[in-house]
């Protein structure tokens, strides 16, 4: 060992010691020499921490994630020997079969030729110039012309001859002029009911799903809905009274003015459960099988970044529930019925101008807030950008100095990291350049991002620059859309469509360079790009792949892509002055904006940027800026307010750009989008709380949840940079240096290791990459979510009993969708109602088609209400969709209904995209009408995952995890609340709401998903039912656990028990909750005590209202009471052990007597029966003693009477 690395290694231990004695007291060098040994020797943190545990060295997660940091630092794992490696790899292998399955993509080739012969091998035939038209036709060519596409019939055939008919057959619709009986044995024994196989033909459709092939006509109307007995009693004493008309009555039908017939038999309860039989292929590897908890994000779970993002989404939580509640109020507040005085022909002074005024609500045009209105609503007179040309503006960027070199450093080398500052132009430039090297000639220049608006605003911008029409020589692709021509050379892309283009072509044959931008940020795309590029470069030595990055981690890529060189490009960045805080900030949110005021008022000029986490914080952030510089006055000099996050439009986004005028100074309040996607001048000031928002995805759960996180030092050495690209700035970060350097991970966790694995296992599936476990991922995803995607994706029908892609799960990797919104829309075509769930699907992967005003809500939620269908939400889009349609796509009708025009076109351009891929696989576009039984169907067939049911206390329980879920306000179900449904996804506000809900039947699922769902045994309680509480119907007369207590008669002092000897008395008390009869035999001498005993449950029981196990402790209070013999003592503690848990509120019985305890101190009477069961109480001291003389003498003046749990609080406050 050297003199350099001794000194190294010396400081590594100095370290490692400095670690263990401020985490566990004890830095000897021997045990930090011993640590970093282990460290030294594992790749993992999982392998770290079996180490340490194995050696008895057992330590919180987040101390042994920072030990291994700091010792791979400095000192890299040592390589694994080839035994070793192989018996690592074989070991994983053992523990899961399934992601190990050998590649085989000449099978996933089969699959695709023979998907497309299926679609494109159709038969040929003849159609008869007389059988054209039902005129007389001379020449064909009057008809039909070449290439024309037609709809024909089969009338007849002889051998592989068919003869065809045009005549009869719609050409507009296709529909069958002249239908024709079939006489196969199939259409025999479906429609004679004589047949060997009466009625229905059932098949196994397209997606897999069983379809019932019945003569019957579509249903013209919808189902009527089931009414319970309580509901049918209140409903025909309404109709009686007058109170509702006929047209009102359920099984009223619209279009016959008749009332319908309804089954008035009850049907039969169905109970499903969980499938729990495991794949085949899966056997001892699934969620049943082994252990899936979540991602751990968070480094230090206990430090007080934690503790702040727990406490910022309370504040969240808590402003939500206020404003919700304020928005109530006020809609409460305004009279219903406003009609009435102008129906008073004397009306109070005043009254119909206060009604003029409400009926005006909501219908002046729409009121921005006022901080909006400042930033956004009136034209400010902003500085000019830049007056130089656009070649000049280029030749400013400092890669510009090193285009001759980058050049030739992509012609020496096949791979190339580019290392630049964001701004430095790497993404605008690097592409050009090559295209002027002439790397254009032998294919395209594709550029990934991460981000769809960073595609589409980088093409737009180097579209000008190149001095083309933006989809020409420069254009972009993102999911949904696709702005280039047969032209374009220059092709930016997001990360997925790059991975979709190499599962059509995987040698990507028409590209000559690949450069992949922003790789610092590691999306899940960019991650399995990394793998499957890096085998492509294998292959193809003439294609030139540049990975590029804004952040110093390029040693890592480089020694990923066969250690290749590094280009750094040097920015032209300033010293930046970090300020730590000297103590941990609870509530970043007020110190962020008090630090932004702060600064406004006492540092020179220059724009700040502060960083926030989302939408919602950043509006509250904006609105108390604005009121508190309103506050301070008008001599204070104005800030100009500007947010940044994605839903903003573009051209209220672009703003940010603009320089402030002379003598003012702009805030841009943003989300970590403003790190390295997008490059502010003019920013002095970074203000950095040290929180972004994550995805992570929970495979127990099945869930994806954004949570606030921590972000890595990574990013905050990415904000910190932001203040220094103008001129030396300044980066305030709302946290301790000690949080920077204990509770902050180096760098952020890959995207592929914390969300849904679903998609991308489909994508690699179909690629023929089977073999998961040995796919050269950079950062490898953990097998439990692997596995977990791996079932989800079996249980849809995408993967057969080995683990290998069917026929189905080939069509559903075809569609940009995530794979539930596939199989929804194949189960579609075999439904018939594909051309409605088209729609559905499009208008899901819109956001916000509906927009509430703040001035305007009560009129907003009247026309949304018009579109509401009983179905639930996806018909409720459905609805909106077609009515616009029907209104010739008009812009001015989503005005007048709150619907965005924006967003509808974006679902309509969505719509396109889908079908031309439905066309390429020459798949059924048919449309259901009214059989709105079909949509539902489809819709289950995909999201079965998501179904729930009502809860009888309250909400909804989901089936696969019995979580409370509840329907959202704005649902078209929130105030019907259906038996059974299915939601898109799980939001979390002020509780965990279903979006985008619809009704289904219970049975729908274990026909539909047979491998996820089944009937449960009626032989056998289920799951569910033995989870179910007893819930009584209201009653207005009594409490509403009342009828729990049922209760013996006391037994007095001067009772004649009758028992046997006349030795021993006893007394039941039955607690319902948990179903138990709990016996107290209490000894015949004690005499009185029995009664006060007897007196005290009874009290105790009144107060419980869940369970009644407390009961036990309370009584052993009295138990150690002089005078209650040995051997009752005896006998009770044997009857309620020590530690006995009651079911109070969620709490345990210790939990909830401390609880009593606080609000009253008489209460310490009971505690010390708690601390210890062997000592007994103390009821000496005086105070003690007239409370429970106090409390017998209301028992005995009660007698054998109730004692109401008021006079147990009276007697407290003594």
């Amino acid at each position: 060992m050297g003199t350099e690395a001794k000194l190294q290694f010396l400081s590594l231990i100095n370290k490692v010691c400095t670690e263990l004695e401020s985490h566990i007291g004890c830095g000897e060098k021997v045990l930090a020499e011993f640590i970093t040994n282990l460290g030294r020797e594992s790749e993992t943190l999982d392998e770290f921490d079996t180490k340490l545990k194995d050696n008895g060295a057992e330590m919180p997660d987040y101390f042994v994630r920072t030990l291994l940091t700091i010792i791979h630092a400095i000192l890299p794992p040592k390589p694994k020997s080839q035994g070793e490696k192989k018996k690592s790899e074989e070991g994983k292998i053992t523990a899961f079969a399934a992601l190990a399955i050998a590649d085989d993509k000449e099978r996933a080739k089969e699959l695709e030729k023979e998907i497309l012969r299926e679609t494109r091998q159709g038969k040929e035939g003849l159609v008869h110039i007389t059988q054209m038209a039902k005129r007389r036709v001379t020449n064909a060519k009057d008809v039909v012309k070449r290439g024309q596409e037609v709809f024909i019939k089969v009338i007849s055939k002889s051998g592989n001859k068919l003869s065809l008919s045009m005549k009869d057959v719609d050409q507009d619709t296709g529909k069958d002029l002249l239908p024709m009986k079939k006489s196969s044995e199939e259409e025999t024994n479906r429609t004679n009911p004589a047949s060997a196989n009466p009625g229905p033909t059932t098949r196994t459709g397209l997606s897999g799903i069983p379809i019932v092939e019945d003569i019957t006509t579509v249903p013209s109307r919808r189902p009527l809905k089931r009414m319970s007995s309580p509901e049918k009693w209140e409903a025909k004493q309404l109709f009686a009274s007058g109170v509702l008309g006929v047209r009102d009555n359920p099984i009223y039908d619209e279009d016959g003015d008749v009332l319908l017939c309804h089954d008035e038999g009850a049907e039969e309860e169905l109970e499903i459960e969980l499938n729990e039989d495991e794949p085949p292929f899966l056997q001892g590897q699934s969620r049943y099988s082994i252990d899936m908890s979540p991602v751990k994000i968070f480094k230090n779970p206990e430090g007080s970044l934690s503790r702040a993002a727990a406490l910022q989404s309370a504040l969240i939580k808590e402003r939500r529930e206020v404003r919700e509640q304020q928005q109530r109020t006020m809609l409460d507040s305004i009279p219903k019925d406003l009609n009435r005085p102008w129906e008073d022909p004397m009306p109070e002074t005043g009254e119909r101008h206060l009604a003029q005024e409400l009926r005006g609500v909501g219908l002046a045009a729409y009121d921005m807030p006022e901080w909006k209105k400042e930033a956004y609503g009136k034209t400010i007179t902003l500085g000019q950008r830049s007056k130089l040309s656009i070649q000049e503006q280029r030749q400013t960027l400092p890669i510009y100095k090193l285009k001759k070199e980058l050049i030739q450093a992509v012609h020496d080398n096949q791979v190339l990291v580019v290392i630049g500052e964001t701004g430095s132009g790497k993404t605008t430039q690097v592409t050009q350049y090559l295209a002027e090297a002439g790397y254009t000639t032998t294919g395209k220049i594709g550029c990934t991002q991460p981000r769809r608006v960073a595609a589409m605003s980088v093409a737009k911008r180097v579209a000008e620059e190149f001095g083309c029409r933006l989809g020409e020589e420069v254009g972009y692709a993102i999911r949904f859309e696709d702005c280039t021509g047969p032209d374009t050379v220059i092709k930016y892309m997001t990360d997925g469509m790059l991975l979709r283009e190499i599962l059509v072509d995987e040698n990507l044959s028409q590209y000559s360079v690949i450069m992949l931008d922003e790789a610092h940020e590691r999306t899940i795309h960019t991650d399995v790009l990394f793998g499957l590029l890096k085998q492509l470069v294998k292959r193809r030595p003439d294609l030139r792949l540049i990975v590029t990055s804004a952040t110093l981690d390029a040693e890592k890529f480089s020694g990923y892509f066969f250690n290749c060189n590094i280009f750094t490009i040097p920015g032209r960045t300033f010293p930046v002055e970090i300020l730590y805080t000297k103590q941990p900030e609870s509530d970043y949110l007020d110190a962020a904006l008090i630090t932004v005021l702060q600064i406004h008022l006492t540092e020179p000029e220059g724009d700040i940027l502060l960083f926030l986490t989302g939408q919602e914080e950043i509006d509250h952030a904006c609105q108390s800026l604005f009121e508190r510089m309103k506050g301070l006055g008008k001599n204070v000099p104005e800030l100009i307010i500007l947010p940044v996050y994605s839903a903003l439009p573009s051209e209220m986004q672009s703003r940010i750009f603009d320089p402030a005028p002379p003598g003012k100074r702009k805030v841009v309040v943003a989300t970590n989008i403003a790190e390295a996607s997008l490059t502010i001048d003019g920013i002095f000031y970074v203000i950095d709380p040290g929180f972004a928002k994550q995805n992570v995805y929970n495979p127990k759960q099945g869930l994806d949840s954004l949570v606030i996180t921590p972000i890595s030092q990574a990013s905050a050495k990415q904000r910190a940079g932001r203040a220094g690209r103008t001129g030396p700035g300044k980066c305030y970060r709302l946290y301790t240096e000690s949080s920077y350097r204990n509770e902050m991970s180096p760098t952020s966790i890959p995207e592929i290791q914390r969300i849904n694995l679903g998609l991308t296992t489909l994508t690699m599936k179909a690629m023929g990459i089977n073999d998961l476990l040995s796919f050269d991922f950079m950062d490898p995803p953990s097998p439990q979510a692997l596995v977990s995607a791996m079932e989800q994706l079996y249980s849809l029908g995408a993967l057969d009993e080995e683990g290998l892609l069917t026929k189905l799960g080939r069509k559903m990797a075809e569609f940009p969708l995530d794979p539930p919104l596939s199989k929804m829309l194949l189960a579609s075509v075999d439904l018939k109602c594909s051309d409605e769930i088209l729609t559905i699907i499009a208008m899901i992967q819109t956001q916000n088609i509906f927009y509430r005003p703040r001035e305007k809500q009560a009129q907003a939620d009247q026309k949304r209400a018009k579109f509401f269908q009983p179905e639930g939400d996806h018909l409720t889009l459905l609805a909106v969709y077609e009515a616009w349609k029907a209104k010739n796509f008009s812009g001015p009708w989503c005005f007048e209904n709150f619907v965005q025009s924006r967003s509808l076109r974006r679902a309509q351009d969505v719509r396109k995209q889908l079908l031309t891929i439905m066309d390429k696989y020459k798949l059924e576009v048919v449309s259901a009408g009214k059989d709105f039984t079909s949509i539902q169907k489809a819709i289950a067939a995909g999201f079965f995952f998501h179904a729930a049911r009502k809860d009888p206390q309250e909400g909804y329980r989901t089936l696969v995890e019995n979580q409370s879920v509840y329907i959202h306000p704005s649902s078209a179900l929130f105030q019907r609340q259906p038996d059974w449904v299915v939601y898109h996804e799980l939001v979390m506000t002020t509780k965990e709401y279903m979006r985008e809900v619809t009704v289904i039947d219970p049975k729908w699922l274990v026909a539909l998903a047979p491998r996820f769902f089944k009937v449960a045994d009626p032989t056998k309680m289920s799951k569910r039912k033995r989870q179910e509480r007893i819930e009584p119907l209201y009653d207005r007369y009594h409490e509403p656990n009342s009828w729990r207590l049922r209760y013996a008669q006391p037994v007095g002092a001067d009772s004649s028990i009758p028992c046997k000897d006349q030795q021993q008395a006893f007394a039941e008390v039955v607690i319902d909750v948990l179903k138990d009869l709990i016996t107290i035999w209490l000894n015949n001498c004690i005499g009185n005590d029995v009664f006060i005993i007897f007196h005290c449950v009874f009290i105790l029981l009144m107060l419980v209202t869940e369970g009644g196990t407390a009961i036990a402790i309370f009584i052993r209070c009295f138990a150690d009471k002089e005078g209650i013999s040995d051997e009752f003592r005896q006998k009770l503690y044997i009857k309620f052990p020590r530690g006995a848990i009651a079911t109070i509120a969620g709490m345990q019985t210790y939990d909830y007597i401390l609880a009593m305890k606080e609000q009253s101190q008489s209460m310490e009477l009971f505690d010390d029966s708690i601390t210890s069961s062997d000592e007994s109480t103390d009821f000496e001291s005086p105070e003690k003693s007239t409370l429970v003389s106090q409390f017998i003498c209301q028992g005995q003046k009660r007698d054998q009477s109730m004692i109401h749990p008021s006079q147990l609080r009276n007697l407290s406050s003594v």
